[in-house]
């Protein structure tokens, strides 16, 4: 009976945005590790393990639960005997009814853990005994592990112990640091057994988890025994103890030896593959505890490396997609990270990783999140221009393009990438090349919403947020296809067709967006009635906030379809006569695409700190936009 799986607190379920957690059903592989295998015949007077474990004790709990399999099965007693009697005693015996007394009394404590602090110095005194007799029992007999796998039970054991010290962490935390016993955790993952070192690894990542001292914290809401500034203050000296726990951990070399693990284990095995699930765990945490931790990570150690050749690996499984997680953690908003992975020909490695999804869709749920997780790495990537170049020379718009075409999952996906592969005046290689690679007929079926209705999978993206990436790609082609060349004047060319459906469409999203941004901005009015009824000083703090929940609420694509509204009128007399029809139909003119254009033009460029470059762009961007403007104006 393995009393602290009994009392393990359990795992959060796997989803987006949450601590991927293993299954929680033991496989014999993980029962091989906490138990010994069947006694021989009593003949045998005292036979020695054979797995490799040492867990003596653990023969002697199988043998008497054994005794006792056809009670297992019978009614719980209540502790109360029926008025014949004939429940009385419940079928335990003496010895099992004081280990429930036992667990009772433990169950009935209201005052959090029993560990305390003389407790914890004894349990950390004794587990260096233990490390320190199994390194003499390995020095004394190396050839014969029958000398030394007790002590390496009882290090297996004393390792569980860790695990309750996450219920306390500005108590215990503190004191782990100040034993030195932190030294001897990071050394025992470069231990000889793999399985020792595993465990390590698990006890780092329970007590490095984002969720440590959660437990007592729950608890005392739910009394409402604290005051909000007594939690805040719980909350802040957790982090101050995990702060210095994770300290200590790094400066005793845990990046490198938890890389080196990797190396070491044999993921065919489920223990070892088990355990490089915990090592990516661990690096989540710390990534989560203290973001800017990535570039340490990748400068001192191979994980880069590790992770790119392990979502290259064609099974699919867990530890993929959790690699594919860690890489997309470790790519946002680094540039020198970014480049780095250019460097080692990530970008073909990621798209050769989404090929396989142009003509089937995912697995599972999990298997969408993985796909998920590499168009995002791609996104990541094309934040940089050296990689919008590799994206195109990597024939990612090729690729991208075939992905829309095929009414699979990737198709709304591919559409995104594109969307970021195509801005900014880095993306005009691209624009050009998707054009020339076909990519304007597949794009306006997507734009016209045909083929929608067999979109309805799982996961399936919003469709506001697939038109944002739609208008997104439009603004783009018109911004960087050269006039009079043959690219643009085929993208003219697909809003004339058919009657100009393609501005028929274009005025519907407007519309969506401009009614979806009415909402907001009656909440948006609300408040500032109210602080200027309290007679509050509106900063510029305040109109910053509200002019980006305005931009998350459709404003932003109210400015994309006008801005490419004002193009086609510059560029077709039939367009602007259309599209002034249809606003008048609205009671509408193009004063309202006036208002919206000026307001985008006015809020390019606001902070003063932008990178000389950034800012000739944007400079670009107000020039357009003054032209456009002017234009439109003329046309009142």
């Amino acid at each position: 009976m393995d009393v602290d799986k009994m009392f393990k607190l359990p795992s959060l379920p796997a989803s987006a945005g949450q601590k991927r957690k293993m299954p929680d059903a033991p496989t014999p592989e993980m029962l091989k590790k906490y138990r010994q295998t069947e006694s021989e015949p009593s003949s045998a007077p005292h036979p020695l393990p054979t797995n490799g474990k040492g867990k003596g004790r653990a023969a002697t709990v199988e043998e008497d639960e054994g005794d006792y399999d056809n009670a297992a099965d019978r009614d719980v007693y209540d502790g109360e005997e029926d008025d014949e009697g004939r429940f009385f005693g419940g079928g335990l015996n003496n010895e099992q009814q004081q280990i429930l007394d036992i667990f009772d009394k433990a169950g009935d404590g209201e005052d959090g853990p029993t560990l305390d602090l003389p407790g914890l110095r004894r349990q950390l005194g004794k587990f260096e005994r233990i490390v320190t007799k199994n390194a003499e029992m390995r020095g004394k007999f190396p050839d014969d592990p029958s000398k030394f796998i007790d002590s390496e039970s009882d290090l297996d054991g004393a390792l569980k112990q860790f695990l309750p010290l996450t219920q306390n962490p500005p108590l215990f935390f503190p004191e782990l640091v100040k034993s030195g016993v932190v030294a001897l955790l990071t050394n025992l993952l470069s231990h000889e057994n793999t399985d020792i070192a595993i465990d390590v690894i698990e006890v780092v990542r329970e007590l490095t988890d984002e969720d440590v001292g959660a437990e007592v914290d729950d608890f005392d809401e739910e009394d409402n025994e604290g005051t909000s500034a007594e939690s805040s203050g719980r909350a802040y000296k957790t982090r101050l103890a995990m702060g210095e726990l994770i300290d200590e951990l790094l400066n005793n070399s845990l990046l490198d030896l938890l890389v080196s693990n990797l190396s070491r284990l044999d993921e065919e095995e489920e223990t070892d593959s088990q355990g490089v699930f915990h090592i990516l765990g661990v690096f989540e945490n710390l990534l989560s505890f203290m973001p800017p931790l990535a570039e340490q990570i990748v400068s001192d150690t191979n994980l880069l490396p590790w992770l790119l050749k392990r979502i290259q690996q064609k099974e699919y499984d867990s530890n993929k997609q959790y690699a594919s997680e860690i890489l997309a953690i470790l790519l946002q908003d680094n540039r020198d990270i970014i480049l780095k992975v250019g460097e080692m020909n990530g970008m073909d490695i990621l798209l050769q990783g989404l090929s396989q999804y142009r003509k089937k869709d995912p697995g599972d749920s999990e298997e969408v999140e993985y796909m998920e997780n590499l168009f995002d790495i791609v996104c990541s990537l094309l934040s940089q221009p050296e990689m919008k170049k590799a994206f195109v020379d990597n024939e990612g718009v090729e690729l991208m393009v075939l992905m829309m075409k095929e009414k699979l999952l990737a198709k709304t996906r591919s559409i995104k990438v594109l969307n970021y592969a195509l801005q900014t005046e880095d993306g005009s290689e691209g624009c050009e090349k998707f054009v020339q690679a076909l990519g304007l007929k597949t794009f306006f079926s997507a734009f016209m919403g045909k083929g929608e209705g067999k979109k309805k999978k799982l996961n399936a993206t919003s469709s506001f947020e697939d038109e944002e990436h739609l208008l997104g790609i439009l603004v783009s082609l018109f911004t960087n296809l050269a006039s009079d060349t043959p690219e643009r004047i085929r993208l003219i060319a697909k809003f004339v067709e058919n009657g100009y459906e393609k501005v028929d469409r274009l005025l519907e999203m407007r519309e969506v967006a401009e009614n979806k941004l009415k909402s907001v901005e009656k909440e948006i009015n609300m408040e500032k009635r109210v602080m200027q009824a309290n007679k509050e000083e509106i900063t510029d703090i305040e109109e910053t906030e509200w002019y980006l929940r305005r931009i998350d609420s459709g404003l932003s694509s109210l400015q994309n379809a006008d801005y490419i509204l004002a193009w086609m009128c510059m560029e077709d007399d039939g367009a602007m006569t259309h599209a002034r029809v249809l606003l008048a139909r609205k009671d509408q003119s193009f004063k309202s695409v006036v208002a919206v254009l000026s307001e985008f033009k006015d809020n390019i460029g606001d902070d003063e700190e932008e990178e000389e470059e950034q800012g000739t762009m944007e400079n670009v961007q107000k020039m357009i936009l003054n032209q456009l403007i002017a234009f439109i104006q003329g046309l009142e």
